[in-house]
This record gives C-alpha cells, sequence and structure tokens, in this order.
C-alpha cells in the first residue's frame, strides 16, 4: 500500500495529526519566546546570552530526569488514553505561555519550556512504541517515514509561525496560535482508536536514576537495537551541531536577512522530508538498515562540500532570500542543503523502524526512553562540541567540515562493529542494480520462532535476493564454493551463511553444517536451504534431496515454501557460457519475482511434498 494512503487510515491519521501539531507548537512557542526576549524586552546583550543558554538546557533536562517513567507509562497504560492526558496538559502549559507573553516574563517563559520539555519527554516513547502496534510490518518503514515528514515540517512552520506571531501581532497573536494548536492537538488526539497497554500488570519504579539505568540496559540488550540508537543519537549530535550554527552563518558566511536563514532551514527541513518519504520507496515497504551506510555517505559528502561551497566571510551583507538565490554560486549552497537533509532522512528513518522491529513488544516504550536519555546525552555533548570548537577558533565552515568528517569516522565505526549495517547495504546495492524484485506471500513468514524456508536454486545471487526481501534476519545454507565468491562472500560470513559440502567432498563440512543448521532452528531462528542441492543447470526444479528430511526429523520447525522467477533469463544464471555471463547481460534490471506459500507442518510432510508445492508456486515460468 502506498504511504500516503495511511493519511486515510483512522488507526494512523488522528495520530499523525497530534505528533505533527505537538512538533509544531513546540517550536512555535519557543521561536515566539526568543523573539519576545531577544528584541522586544530591551534586555542587554549579557541577559540575553544567559537565556538563550539557557533555554535548550531547561528543555533537555526532563528527558534526563523522567524518561525512565515515561516509559514505563508508556508500557502500562492504553496509549491512546496518555496521549489525550499530555495534549491536556500542553494547553495547561500553553495557558501559562500566554500569561508569560502578556507579563513579558522571561522567567515564567523558561520554565514553560522545562514543562513542555516534559511533555516531549512522556509523548516520545509514545510516539514511537505506537506504530508497531498500529501499523502492518510492511507499513512500518513508510509510517516512520511519513511521521519524520511531519515532524520536520511541523518544526520549521512553527518555528516561522511563532516568531512572526510575536514579532507582528505580539502576546495576543501568540496566545491565540499556540493556545489554539493545543486545543486543535487535544481534538486530534480524541479521534485516535484505542491500543492496548503493551504490559498492563508493570509494577512501576519511582526510583527515576535506578529505572534510567534499566532503562539503557534495555537497549543495550540487543546489540543490533544499541548500534541502531547510537546512530540515532549520532543523528542529533550532527543535526545539534549544524543547526545550532544556521542563524550565525546565514549572516556571516552567506550575507543573508532573517528570510534567508528561514530559506535555509526550510531547504533542510524538506530534504529531510523528502528523503524520510523516499526510504518507503527505495525499501521496497520493509526495513532496509543497507539505506543508512547511504545515507551516511551522503551527509559527509554534502557536508564536506557545504564547506568548499562557502567557507570564507560573505562580501556582500543583507540579502534577502531572493538576492541569496540570485547571487552567484549560491544554488550550490542550496543544493548542498537540501541534499544534506535529503541523505539525513535516509539515514534516520531506517534506524527508528529496525528499533521497533527488533525489539521485544513489551519493552518497547523502555527502549524508547532509553534510546531518548542516550539522545539528550549527545546534544548536551553536541552543544559542548559547537562551542568548545568555536572558542578554539575555528570557523563555522571548518565546523561543518569537521563535523562531516567525523561522521564518517563515527559511521564507520558504527558498522564495523555491526556488519550487518554494510552487508546489507552491499545486497541492497546489487540488487537495486541487478533487478526489479516483486514480492508476493512473505507475511506468511513467522515474525518470530523458528522456520524452514525452502526455495528453489535458479543463481548465484538467490540468496541475496531472498535475505533483500525477508523482514527477519535469515540464515542460509549454501554449497561451500557460492560461499566463497569474492565481496559475496563478505554479505554471506555476515549473515552466518552455513555453508555445506556434498558426502563424497567434504563429509566433515556436511555434518557440521547438519548441526549448526539444528541448532539454529533451536535458537529460534530462520533458516533457508535450496534442497535441489546446487544451482538449476536447465532453468527447470531438480529433485529435492532428502537432506531437508533429515532436517525436519531431527526438528520439525514449520517450513514456508518459497519459489524464485524469471531469474533463468537473468543475470548470474547458467543459462549462459562463462564468457557470456561476463558481458553485459540481455536482461539487466531484470523483472523477477519471489513468491511465498502457506506455511507447512514440519512434522507431516516430505521432500517431494515440498518440491511439489515450490514447482506449483513458481509455475511454468523458470
Amino acid at each position: 500500500m502506498n504511504q500516503f494512503k495511511l493519511l486515510e487510515r483512522r488507526r494512523f491519521a488522528p495520530f499523525f495529526a497530534t505528533q505533527a501539531l505537538s512538533a509544531f507548537n513546540d517550536n512555535a512557542f519557543r521561536n515566539a519566546t526568543i523573539v519576545l526576549v531577544a528584541f522586544q524586552l530591551g534586555l542587554s546583550d549579557a541577559k540575553v546570552s544567559f537565556y538563550s543558554n539557557l533555554a535548550p538546557a531547561l528543555f533537555i533536562l526532563p528527558f534526563f530526569l523522567f524518561s525512565a517513567s515515561a516509559g514505563q507509562l508508556a508500557e502500562k497504560f492504553e496509549k491512546q488514553k496518555l496521549i489525550r492526558y499530555v495534549k491536556l496538559f500542553e494547553i495547561g502549559a500553553m495557558c501559562l505561555a500566554a500569561w508569560g507573553f502578556f507579563i513579558a516574563s522571561p522567567a515564567l517563559l523558561l520554565a514553560v519550556l522545562f514543562l513542555m520539555g516534559l511533555h516531549s519527554t512522556v509523548f516520545g516513547p509514545i510516539k514511537y512504541a505506537i506504530l508497531p502496534q498500529v501499523l502492518q510490518p510492511d507499513e512500518l518503514v513508510g509510517g516512520n517515514g511519513l511521521v519524520e515528514m511531519g515532524t520536520s515540517i511541523a518544526i520549521l512552520v512553527g518555528m516561522i509561525a511563532g516568531g512572526a506571531a510575536m514579532h507582528d501581532g505580539g502576546p495576543w497573536w501568540s496566545s491565540l496560535l499556540v493556545i489554539g494548536v493545543a486545543a486543535i492537538g487535544f481534538a486530534a488526539s480524541c479521534a485516535i482508536p484505542r491500543v492496548p497497554a503493551a504490559v498492563p500488570d508493570l509494577k512501576f519504579n519511582w526510583n527515576a536514576f535506578t529505572e534510567s539505568a534499566r532503562a539503557i540496559r534495555f537497549v543495550t540488550r540487543n546489540r543490533a537495537v544499541f548500534n541502531s540508537v547510537l546512530g540515532i543519537s549520532w543523528f542529533w549530535f550532527f543535526g545539534g551541531v549544524v543547526t545550532a550554527q544556521l542563524p550565525n552563518y546565514t549572516k556571516l558566511y552567506l550575507g543573508g536577512d532573517a528570510s534567508v536563514e528561514i530559506l535555509v532551514l526550510t531547504l533542510f527541513s524538506v530534504g529531510v522530508g523528502v528523503g524520510s518519504l523516499l526510504c518507503e520507496k527505495l525499501s521496497g515497504h520493509k526495513v532496509e538498515i543497507g539505506l543508512v551506510p547511504l545515507g551516511a555517505f551522503g551527509m559527509t559528502l554534502f557536508g564536506v562540500l557545504l564547506y568548499f561551497a562557502q567557507h570564507a566571510p560573505a562580501a556582500q551583507r543583507g540579502l534577502n532570500w531572493l538576492g541569496f538565490l540570485r547571487a552567484s554560486g549560491h544554488w550550490h549552497i542550496a543544493l548542498d542543503l537540501t541534499l544534506l537533509g535529503l541523505f539525513a532522512g535516509f539515514f534516520i528513518v531506517p534506524l527508528f523502524a529496525l528499533v521497533q522491529s527488533r525489539s521485544e513488544r513489551s519493552e518497547l516504550s523502555r527502549v524508547i526512553a532509553g534510546n531518548n536519555i542516550i539522545n539528550a546525552i549527545f546534544l548536551v555533548a553536541a552543544a559542548l562540541f559547537g562551542i568548545g570548537l568555536l572558542k578554539a577558533g575555528l570557523t563555522i565552515p571548518q565546523l561543518f567540515l569537521v563535523t562531516a568528517l567525523l561522521n564518517a569516522a563515527v559511521t564507520l565505526w558504527i558498522f564495523l562493529l555491526v556488519p550487518e549495517f554494510l552487508m546489507r547495504f552491499v545486497d541492497w546495492l546489487l540488487i537495486s542494480l541487478f533487478y526489479r524484485v516483486h514480492r508476493d506471500g512473505l507475511e506468511r513468514i513467522p515474525e518470530e520462532g523458528p522456520a524452514l524456508l525452502v526455495c528453489n536454486h535458479v543463481s548465484f545471487m538467490d540468496a541475496l535476493i531472498i535475505m533483500g526481501s525477508v523482514r527477519r534476519p535469515v540464515r542460509f545454507v549454501m554449497d561451500c564454493k557460492i560461499f566463497r565468491i569474492p565481496v559475496l562472500s563478505f554479505v554471506f560470513r555476515t549473515a552466518k551463511a552455513i555453508p555445506i559440502a556434498g558426502a563424497k567432498e567434504d563429509p566433515a563440512m556436511l555434518q557440521r553444517a547438519f548441526a549448526r543448521i539444528d541448532k539454529a532452528l533451536a535458537a529460534g531462528e530462520l533458516v533457508c536451504v535450496f534442497p535441489e542441492g546446487g544451482l538449476s543447470v536447465d532453468g527447470e526444479i531438480a529433485a529435492f534431496r532428502p537432506g531437508i528430511e533429515k532436517i525436519l526429523a531431527q526438528r520439525p520447525v514449520p517450513v514456508v515454501p518459497l519459489a524464485l522467477r524469471g531469474l533463468w533469463r537473468s543475470m548470474w544464471s547458467r543459462r549462459d557460457s562463462k564468457l557470456g555471463r561476463a558481458r553485459l547481460p540481455r536482461r539487466f534490471r531484470a523483472r523477477i519475482a519471489l513468491l511465498a506459500g502457506h506455511l507447512v507442518d514440519g512434522a507431516s510432510t516430505s521432500a517431494a511434498d515440498l518440491e511439489q508445492r515450490v514447482r506449483q508456486l513458481r509455475g511454468a515460468e523458470a
């Protein structure tokens, strides 16, 4: 289903509107406060600087203090009820903000900022934990993409609207804006359907410190989830460093006025939104963490290009947005900012989707809470990092360059820790380059627990196609000669494939393979075998060998028949000679299909029965 169709579904649309309005109001209030304090109260530069530095700290502080408790609340109670209470809290906070606007009290407005930080702290675990409960697995990436797009655009529009309301309309218009949007958000939340509590009998721990430590332990329990959280936190570090410098960068290096700052934020935000939406298309409606290295590469590339595009102070000052775009060479800066945001979208959406899909459902809200605590630490580090390097004498463009290069180093470290990210990127790149894959019936593969996948074997790329199509990690049993193919060997080893050889070729390897298959199934993993014992030599399905019966006799797990169609006429099959396979194939970017049949009881099936099922599933086309 097209991701935009979700906006027509009650299970998603009211929640989408609620979270977007929350992001809007956070930023409308903050920008209205900035305009009031910095430009309308006549405060000294020292006081304005004090309030400007104190404000981010007050907003982030609740994430340290209350994230763990927020995670528990999101697990224990129905999420739609919690969202309504949070929105009522927001209305109350915005009423206090209106009072602060009218009496022009920076102290009261800073207190409200703390309350809005608390609002975001409580809403965060609900926001991301609710998605796996209301979306189908193949909707998860599209839903996350819409949420990230909506958040990015809402932040931008909220900043513009809040600043304009205070600048042009003063306290009256600012108050009407923030209270009105909070009220509309509450109305939208009332339309969210019931979402059951994940752990209704959870015993609440009131000790914030011990519960925070426990939330972080939930994050670190799964290595892929933990490293995804590190990636998300690094995204906020990178974004925090870049966006914090944009006002001065706009003024000093782009020579622009306030309208240029808005343009710069717009370009970056639109880029993030477009990148987030494209994730569903590029990933084929599944969680594709192969996009993360692509996003990291783009963030580094366009961060470096941003430095070279403008690293000297502007010769001309006071340009409006139109004058900026017309100035020589500035189109390059506009493009760099947009593409920086685009690749940031590729980076962040799959990471959130992976955290949601790989975490235990009963722990997800607390995992998100732990994620928020780590995010907050990275945001504080970003502020200190930026301040420290600027005080050390770096210019803002040099800071951008250092951050972009550091992005390359940090993401490389993450990918070395978890090679699955890089392996999925190589897999995604190869499959996207050579094939157009139609997938059908893959939702029949169990979401958890052991299962055996059986498939016909047509080309050297079969395992990669299945790996890139199935949402869960798959352990492949494959001929040891294919296992050793350069480049593909890295993918297969990282995916923990199981090499196998014939009884005459290497009987010891054969026995080790059967032992490893049984161990993987006992651990609840998916295992895929190609029961023909080798690649097809004529495009037809050969007889299934009895080894599959030996596997099921030892451990009778459910079996899912798979069929690959269209690969015989494409690249990497044995249709041509070696010389023929080396030239540009006649069917480059071939249309192929991967089809899944109904679940079969492993205790009552046979090799011949499974062979017949795969034949029927594939049909006449090889």
